[in-house]
């Protein structure tokens, strides 16, 4: 089962880029809160130096009070350290309180900005991409980031400022012992660096591997009726264990990388301070060195023992955070939609192809009496009726709906492979209606597809009442065009608030009851909490019927004036097939619609129907005409119902 996206990037290709470069990214974000962390940092920095003041109170003691037998200052030194020991824990406290509201606003502001942008970006990024990789990087990345940001990035400047004070002390006290502890120094940079450069590349198979698991589960949810019926939770089952075990022995090498980092940056400086203790013992026992000195001198470097061990997660930390970072950039560098587009393709081809021949008694076409049919491209099976166009047509010639010369082909396709549409052209003039019919994989529902602009032509143009779809911003075209698709999507909300998805803010309840009784979904008010109930997940507890009714009637509460139906009726029995064709004539009569049709019953329903074949359209008429002069249609007409992929 293949769940990564062809976006996700080899893990073995990202070990050269820059952990510090892509971290610097989220600067946009940090910046408003950048004070109380900047604030936060310096309070870290306080307490931790003050933790290196208690080495000092312990010489005091040691050569003073204890060395002259003064118990009062005994006790005076045993209240100084309690005093930085508080001191230190208030600080460290104080840190943390000052980077918890601001860091969890950053999470909540970079996810909301994942949110927004993943509804401006095409459709095309959403058929290419696995929702679970998404959704892992809104959720197991962000969080990985707000960690870094808590802690990895303070304590690495912390650690850094007090292991540099540290050394700083100790060399002041006794070089010679001092330069014994920085003889680590070197190795342990070194196996740092060689740590940072393997621990990348594994960071991000398993946080890619993440999103491989979540997809399967998604999917599994999702699907659990498929894998219920066909008895399949075995293999699913299976399935999952594959990828989890493939993520555990991911996790197992990163955390093999970790023990043996641990354990060079442990072991090392314990040795060095072993040695410090065996010559400052040594010193002492030679008068060189007083006690107090070598007890504030170990005093410090054990002190200085978390720092260093530290190194190694804090360093995992930030690649994991690094890796999480470069995942959430990678989505969030992909190009949105453009409100508008300047022209595209052939737009002087487009505007000298010829037009189809103007229409003539709309209306009392459908049901095959009267209207008129052509010829539109060389295709076409066999000739059809033109009639001569009237001035009453000719004034509708550049209203409606309209295709001039649109070819289409999928943005991931390679450049010699053949349209899915070719120079298609096609006017749906004002308040008609036409049926758009084809076998399946002619592109009917890509041709849909394109009005709305969830794809873009890749030459041509398409106009609404003359005016190309590319200049008009894609919010006010989506207000324009309301759309119906064969398979229906409801969201986790009540009924009426799915339906009324399709209308203005200001649309209540008189709207949604109309759009429901166009629907024949008047089933929603037997709902246990009527229009209120919710549907759940998908809409999956209402049926395949209902809830295409409820998605025909989100389409039509607007009252659009362009209506896109791609096989609105294809889940309904006849009968209540019959009372929405009904109500939909009403609705059609006020506004201009393409309507893709496999039945009969839902064909009656246009003005006029177009015929669309090896990605063209192969002739237009009336239902009747073209049964009479088109074999292709009379096929399709007389067959079984097909699903348009």
């Amino acid at each position: 089962m293949a769940t990564t996206p062809v976006t996700t990037k080899d893990p073995e290709k990202t070990g050269g880029r820059s952990a510090v470069r892509t971290l610097l990214r989220l600067w946009p974000y940090v910046r408003p809160v950048r004070g109380r962390l900047f604030t936060a940092a310096f309070v870290a920095v306080l307490a931790s130096c003050t933790g290196l003041v208690i080495p000092l109170v312990l010489k005091w003691m040691v050569d003073g009070p204890v060395a002259d037998r003064d118990s009062a200052g005994v006790w005076l030194g045993a209240l100084y350290l309690l005093l930085f020991g508080l001191a230190e824990a208030l600080l460290f406290g104080l840190r943390r309180w000052l980077v918890a509201r601001p860091l969890a606003g950053v999470e909540a502001s970079m996810r909301a900005d994942l949110y927004r942008h993943l509804q401006r970006l095409p459709v095309a990024f959403h058929d290419r991409w696995a929702s679970g990789q998404l959704l892992s990087r809104g959720t197991t990345d962000l969080m990985l980031v707000r960690m870094f940001l808590a802690f990895p990035l303070t304590f690495l400047l912390v650690n850094s400022v007090t292991i540099l004070a540290g050394m700083a002390i100790m060399l002041a006290q006794e070089w010679t012992l001092g330069l014994v502890l920085l003889a680590p120094a070197v190795p342990v940079m070194f196996v740092c660096w060689a740590f940072e450069r393997r621990y990348s590349k594994v960071a991000r198979r398993a946080q890619d591997q993440v999103g491989d698991l979540t997809t399967v589960v998604e999917e599994s949810v999702l699907g659990i009726r498929i894998i219920k019926g066909f008895g399949r939770h075995r293999s699913q089952a299976r399935a999952f264990r594959e990828l989890s075990g493939t993520l555990r022995g991911t996790e197992l090498a990163k955390a093999r990388l970790l023990a043996s980092i641990w354990a060079v940056i442990v072991t090392l400086p314990e040795l060095a301070i072993g040695t410090a203790l065996v010559l400052g013992t040594i010193q002492v026992a030679e008068g060189h060195l007083s006690a107090g000195t070598l007890v504030a001198f170990l005093s410090t470097a054990l002190a200085l023992r978390w720092p260093v061990d530290s190194i190694g997660f804090l360093l995992a930390m930030s690649q994991e955070a690094a890796t999480a970072t470069e995942r959430y950039f990678e989505v969030m560098d992909e190009q949105p939609e453009a409100e508008t587009a300047p022209a595209v393709g052939m737009r002087a081809a487009a505007t000298t192809a010829p037009a189809p021949a103007p229409a003539v008694g709309m209306r009392a076409a459908r049901g095959g009496t009267g209207g008129h049919s052509g010829t539109l491209q060389a295709q076409a099976s066999a000739p059809t009726p033109t009639p001569a166009p009237t001035p009453a047509a000719d004034a509708t010639d550049t209203g409606g709906l309209q295709f001039h010369n649109v070819r289409f082909r999928y943005p991931d396709a390679p450049e010699n492979t053949p349209p899915i549409l070719d120079r298609i052209d096609l006017h749906i003039r004002p308040g008609e209606s036409m049926a758009l019919v084809g076998a399946t994989g002619t592109g009917k529902t890509t041709l849909t597809a394109l009005v709305p602009r969830l794809h873009e032509v890749t030459s041509g143009r398409i106009t609404l009442d003359g005016e190309d779809i590319t200049s008009i911003p894609r919010e006010e075209l989506r207000t324009r065009v309301a759309m119906a698709f064969e398979e229906p999507t409801l969201f986790s909300a009540s009924v009426g608030e799915n339906v009324l998805m399709g209308a203005e803010e200001a649309a209540g309840q008189p709207e949604l009851d109309r759009a429901l009784s166009v629907a024949q979904a008047d089933f929603a008010h037997a709902l246990p909490q009527g229009t209120d109930t919710q549907v759940g997940e998908q809409g999956l507890s209402l049926s395949g019927g209902q809830r295409q009714r409820l998605a025909l009637a989100r389409a039509v509460v607007g009252s659009p004036r362009f209506l896109v139906l791609d096989d609105p009726l294809s889940a309904l029995d006849v009968h209540t097939e019959a009372a929405v064709e009904a109500a939909l004539r009403r609705v059609l009569a006020d506004t201009t619609a393409l309507i893709v049709a496999h039945r009969p019953s839902t064909v009656l329903l246009a003005d006029r129907v177009a015929l669309l074949s090896g990605g063209r359209i192969t002739a237009v008429g009336t239902h009747h005409e073209l049964l009479r002069t088109n074999a292709e249609y009379a096929h399709l007409m007389s067959g079984t119902k097909e699903d348009d992929r």
